[in-house]
């Protein structure tokens, strides 16, 4: 047992816990990852590997008893998801998706609104996230999507960007400005959005780098009518609830990006002690061993980080805002180290598609991208430095 399995090997899982990561590994062994290279080569959506985690419930776990779930803890969850994207980065972030756009709902949610909205996604619905706009990427006060009111209904107007399961999703949070309010930050709130709302549409489906399974959608919103039961809370209170979502599915991006990671970071030992060179397996060059334990530290340290801010949410802190952006900056930075150093590893067969290092590496820079840039992560964290 090698240094990073046998740190590894000492964290904790329950009974239960530990049955569903093996139903997890086995179902990614089985379904998901002979798929990843075909949906990655066609860009088709991955229904099959959708259904397979359906199978297994796997939205329940992220949902309360009361509404269709079976609750688990946030670093079973976490788990999951880099579980997931270790065998297809596509398919991790359909899934990780689910929870980004309908884990709000649960915790700002009225009773009435969990009761009817969120059965749908407990029972393997696909759920999406609504924030981004052309002029808005960062930036999200400079939205322009428009919630004008009328009489028991919410009337949408604008469009959204870079939209993942945009066209697949059952339900959206959609974050718009409410028309009455002038202030661009106080203006900003939030609904539910069900699919086949009239006025709403997909105009467009990106053609991108990596990810290519997951759907990455335009969408407009031309005088769709959402009833205003569907608001969450109040006008207004739209940037509390980005921020606070915000700081859940960060760290749930970080453990994408860092099943990516883990991926390369297998492929380059396994590579590295197959392939012979001048007679000596690639591993035996004392210049890739060095690259090797570098990686495998930076990987441990990212592990062992994710799992420090997920005890945190467990825990119930409320201000975990900067523990959660460097979840993201550092697991996502790392996974484009890794994939980029996995393509050096395999040389010329690593920028050929016999091997899928240079689809790891497609599908890694996004995430330094996604869910706020790396630049904005560290600007937050370096400025919560400063003294008052």
């Amino acid at each position: 047992m090698n240094m990073y399995e046998r740190v590894l090997s000492t964290r904790k899982w329950d009974e239960d816990e530990q049955a569903i990561l093996d139903q997890v590994q086995r179902m990614t062994d089985e379904v998901i990852a002979p798929n990843a290279e075909h949906i990655d080569a066609t860009g088709e959506f991955p229904w099959k590997n959708v259904e397979a985690i359906n199978a297994l419930g796997l939205n329940a776990v992220f949902v309360p008893e009361e509404y269709g779930g079976m609750p688990m803890s946030f670093r079973l969850y976490l788990e999951i998801v880099a579980i997931i994207s270790e065998a297809c980065a596509s398919t991790g972030i359909i899934y990780a998706t689910n929870y980004h756009g309908m884990k709000p709902l649960i915790e700002y949610g009225s009773e009435e609104q969990k009761q009817r909205l969120l059965p749908c996604i407990a029972e393997g619905g696909l759920g999406a996230l609504a924030i981004t706009e052309p002029t808005a990427g960062s930036d999200a006060t400079g939205m322009k999507t428009s919630f004008t009111p009328d009489g028991d209904d919410i009337v949408i107007k604008g469009g959204k960007c870079f939209i993942s399961n945009g066209d697949v999703a059952d339900r959206y949070l959609v974050f718009g400005k409410w028309s009455e309010i002038d202030d661009p930050k106080k203006s900003i709130s939030a609904l539910i959005l069900e699919k086949g709302t009239e006025g709403f549409t997909v105009v467009g489906k990106e053609k991108k780098m990596g990810h290519n399974g997951s759907s990455t959608c335009t969408l407009a919103f031309d005088g769709a009518r959402v009833p205003r039961a569907n608001l969450l809370c109040e006008p207004g209170d739209g940037l509390r609830i980005l921020l606070g979502s915000l700081n859940r599915s960060r760290p749930s991006v970080a453990a994408q990006a860092l099943g990516i990671a883990r991926a390369a970071f297998k492929d380059m030992v396994a590579y590295g002690s197959d392939r012979v060179q001048s007679r000596k397996k690639v591993l035996e060059f004392q210049g890739n061993q060095f690259t090797l334990a570098d990686l495998a530290g930076e990987l441990l340290m990212v592990e062992k980080w994710l799992d420090y801010v997920a005890d945190l949410v467990e825990a119930g802190e409320s201000d975990f805002g900067m523990e959660a952006s460097l979840a993201k900056l550092r697991a996502s930075d790392l996974a484009m180290k890794m994939t980029t150093e996995c393509v050096q590893f395999h040389g010329g067969y690593g920028y050929c598609r016999d091997y899928r290092a240079e689809r790891l590496m497609r599908d890694a820079k996004i995430t330094q991208i996604w869910e706020g840039t790396n630049q904005v992560h560290r600007q937050l964290i370096g400025r919560s430095f400063i003294t008052k």
